[in-house]
């Protein structure tokens, strides 16, 4: 195989060293054909042709850079990875059909049976449903910590341990890890970090920039913006991405499909504008929930009442994102818990209450999904994170009285209104 220096390369578009994360999203990618098309070009093939058999031969090879078949190799693909990778400030990116399949990429390309993962107790449900239960059934053990916690992090690292994982803000409590003390800990012991990114995206947070050696997307949340088409990312160095996450896509497949690539990166064009303006939203959301008598508790990175208030300002930008979640007080008054049986009383009532505020708004989307422009509202305890058993829940700190917000950009005042239908009316 020819080495790095001398194998040939597909050319890169002429673009200044030092342009700004906005230049990027729109420009980043490949030159453009010889047609001269101004937006990217969508590429619906599975195979390329080649012009000789040998040029063939050095293509599968991987001796020469080239498009070979659509499992893993497409210029519309190329072009996502390209700039998403420009964004985040990394070497590469590798582009996978969901945010859930990037890690299960990244844990099929770099993990064995025997290894050890430290994960945060805080992360999507999926995410610790596919650590637990899947990687655990192959012999990956994972041991979860809380978010928060270095400590617990720094006492769970073994020696066989090979990945720390976290997702930061975390969903749906919006708690936010210290990057950079957790690349401390992971690099101590010889293994990677690999950091969550998709409450934030490049355009609020750059974990690289504080050690994290992976970055992982969800590109169906804020990356494509609409709601539009599922996708997933991993960001890292390029020994990594081109070499075993790679060579597992190849094998494995799990493709992001060329029109979804294409979805996600226009979609990238207004990452920044988006973030900002949902962002600012949200905080006036948050700010409105804080005052309402019938909200119990409200976690958002962006008001001094959460407990990583300002670790989160100087991680990501000075902006507390586009998520809030919030706890409703049960209807009528607390229930005093004597026992089991009055435990789960007040756990149904929570979540009646969670229920009739979710279920008298008009504007707001009921779905569990993020990312959007418009304001989607869920329950996370039946939802996102429904398949966790209760205790999984509550060692998260999700309770029944728990609703998530991903604000959109609708007027602030039409948010308010149709939260306050259902707040207003929870002792009617």
């Amino acid at each position: 195989m020819a080495s790095p220096d001398t194998k040939k390369r597909l050319p890169r578009k002429d673009l200044p060293a030092d342009a700004h994360i906005e230049t990027l999203a729109v420009r980043e990618g490949l030159p453009p054909t010889q047609w001269g098309e101004n937006s990217e070009a969508l590429f619906l093939t599975s195979s390329f042709n080649h012009p000789d058999a040998a040029t063939a031969a050095a293509r599968f090879a991987n001796e020469e850079e080239a498009f070979v078949y659509s499992r893993f190799t497409n210029p519309t693909t190329m072009m996502f990875e390209r700039r998403l990778a420009a964004l985040e400030g990394t070497e590469a990116a590798i582009a996978t059909s969901s945010g859930m399949s990037a890690i299960l990429l990244m844990v099929m390309g770099l993990l064995k049976s025997g290894d050890h993962v430290v994960c945060s107790q805080s992360v999507f449900g999926s995410t610790i449903t596919l650590l637990a239960n899947q990687f655990g059934k192959f012999g990956v053990e994972t041991t979860f910590v809380s978010q928060t916690d270095v400590q617990q992090w720094r006492d769970a690292v073994r020696s066989n341990t090979k990945l720390l994982f976290a997702e930061t803000p975390s969903n749906p409590m919006t708690e936010v890890c210290d990057i950079a003390a957790l690349a401390e800990v992971a690099h101590a012991a010889g293994a990677l970090l690999a950091v969550d990114n998709c409450f934030c995206t490049p355009a609020l947070q750059k974990p690289v920039e504080m050690g994290a050696d992976l970055i992982v997307h969800s590109g169906t949340k804020y990356l494509d913006g609409q709601g539009r088409v599922l996708a997933g990312a991993i960001c890292g160095p390029d020994a990594i991405i081109n070499g075993p996450l790679m060579t597992t896509l190849r094998g494995a497949g799990m493709t992001l499909s060329p029109f979804n690539a294409w979805v996600v990166l226009k979609g990238l064009e207004t990452l920044s504008i988006r973030m900002a303006a949902q962002s600012a939203n949200t905080l006036k959301l948050a700010q409105w929930l804080e005052a309402q008598p019938q909200v119990d508790k409200v976690f958002y990175p962006g008001l001094p009442s959460h407990p990583q208030h300002a670790l989160a300002m100087k991680q990501q930008n000075g902006s507390g994102g586009a998520v809030v979640s919030f706890t409703v007080k049960p209807a009528n008054g607390p229930v005093t818990v004597t026992g089991p049986a009055t435990l789960e009383e007040a756990a149904m009532r929570l979540r009646q209450a969670a229920f009739h505020v979710i279920d008298q708004t008009r504007l707001c989307s009921i779905t569990s999904n993020l990312g959007d422009t418009k304001t989607l509202i869920t329950h996370p305890s039946s939802t996102s994170h429904g398949r966790l058993s209760e205790d999984q829940r509550l060692a998260a700190g999700i309770t029944q009285g728990m609703i998530r917000v991903a604000v959109g950009l609708e007027h602030i005042d039409d948010l308010t209104a149709d939260l306050a239908r259902g707040l207003d009316t929870l002792n009617a």
